[in-house]
Parts: structure tokens; sequence; C-alpha cells
């Protein structure tokens, strides 16, 4: 693979998305703490191995660092990354304000998330605020690439021009959910998706024949290398 990234040319996963590109991408999560030394080695593993690095924002409600603030860092090292944002722990005014700074910083790469509950991660007694769920926050940044706010109006200093993608669960149990859920998010402006941990192929098979292929939005099927016997308990 030939890709070199340059921080100032950090636009690489959009134009594979938008050539039709086998596209692929792989998790880091942010430090824990206040040195991303580790995280930093993690992802510079992946240079030009992948289009971009996914980066978590409070998976399983599990404190670490900002996922905008890790997404910056690792742009800083010339890696690209998509910037996880859920909707669990800000209201409609921080998720702007944070979407603002991302514009701003080079930060293009969205994925737009409803978020883990809180009860599942270790502050089980934080206050949990769901303001907006993934679709609404996928309607919000389609207003603020469109120049405005939720509220309609102007962002007077600019609009955002975000690329913006939804999580999509194959294995659901309810098939009729999960089609209103996804064509939903596609009419709210996501232009990827990217799955869970993915197990039942032959779901997905019929996910991506029955459901997604009208669609022609590129659908990242999610992978888990299995560490050991006890991480294969774990996840099952």
């Amino acid at each position: 693979m030939h890709h070199t990234h340059s921080p100032t040319a950090l636009n690489y996963f959009r134009r594979a998305v938008q050539a039709g590109e086998f596209l692929v991408t792989a998790e880091v999560a942010p430090p824990k703490g206040g040195d991303p030394a580790h995280m930093i080695q993690m992802a510079a593993t992946l240079k030009g191995r992948v289009h971009a690095v996914n980066v978590t924002d409070g998976s399983r409600a599990v404190l670490r660092m900002s996922s905008l603030m890790a997404s910056v860092i690792l742009s800083q090292n010339g890696i690209e990354p998509i910037c996880q944002i859920a909707c669990r722990d800000r209201n409609r005014i921080g998720l702007q304000a944070d979407l603002m700074g991302a514009h701003a910083l080079g930060i293009c790469n969205i994925l737009a998330l409803t978020g883990d509950p809180v009860k599942a991660g270790d502050h089980p007694d934080a206050k949990a605020v769901f303001d907006l769920e993934a679709v609404r926050l996928l309607q919000l940044i389609r207003k603020m690439n469109q120049g405005v706010d939720c509220n309609e109006k102007p962002l007077t200093d600019g609009a955002l021009d975000l690329f913006v993608g939804a999580a999509v669960d194959p294995q659901c149990k309810s098939w009729s959910g999960l089609q209103s859920r996804f064509e939903r998010k596609i009419e709210a402006g996501a232009q990827f998706f990217q799955s869970q941990l993915i197990t039942d192929f032959e779901r997905l098979e019929k996910f991506m024949d029955t459901i997604a292929a009208g669609y022609k939005k590129p659908i990242l099927a999610g992978i888990f290398l299995l560490k050991s016997a006890k991480n294969a308990q774990f996840i099952n």
C-alpha cells in the first residue's frame, strides 16, 4: 500500500469511501491518563495498513481521554482518525461545541453514536445525558454542515464539513427494527456504517443482500481478533 499521510491531507478515508474502495479501519482506545505515548505507539503500527483509525468515545461507559483530543493527537502524528462521538455524556450544546472544534482542528471523520449505558461502565453513578441519540445527532451534523445550528440559527463563523458515519448491528434481533433504523440513519446523512463484532455471517449476508444493497453506502463489518481462550469466553 502506497499511501503516505500528512497531517494537512487527512481526508484519505473520505476519498476512499467516495471512490468505492474496499475499506479497512482499526480501533484504538484513547489513553487512560495524561500520556498518549502508548496510544500513539499502537496507532503507528497501523499506519499505511488501514484507511483510518477509529477513536472510541467512552466505549462501554469506561472513562478514557476525550475521543476528540485523542483524535487530534493522532492526526498530529500523521494518522487519520475517525472520531467517535456519543450522546451519553453531552447535551446538544456540548455536542455542537465539540463538533465545531473537530472541524477547526481538521478532524473531519465522525462516527455518530448513541453511546453505551452508564450502568455498564466504571462510573455507574454518573448522570447520563442522552439529550440526543444517534439519528438526531446525524441530523444535527447535517444542519451544521449546511451552516446552521440545531435551532436553524446561522453559524456566523462558517459551516462545518464533517464526513459522518453511523453504527449498524446486522445481528439485531428485530429485522424490521434493523431495517428502519438503518434507513433513518441514511436519511439523516450517514455516509458509511460500521458494525459491532460479527459472529453470524449468514445474517450479515442477508442484511447486505436485502437491506444494504440498495443504498450503495459502505458497510464495515466488525472483526475481533481473539487474544486468548479467556478473552474468547469473555466475548462469548
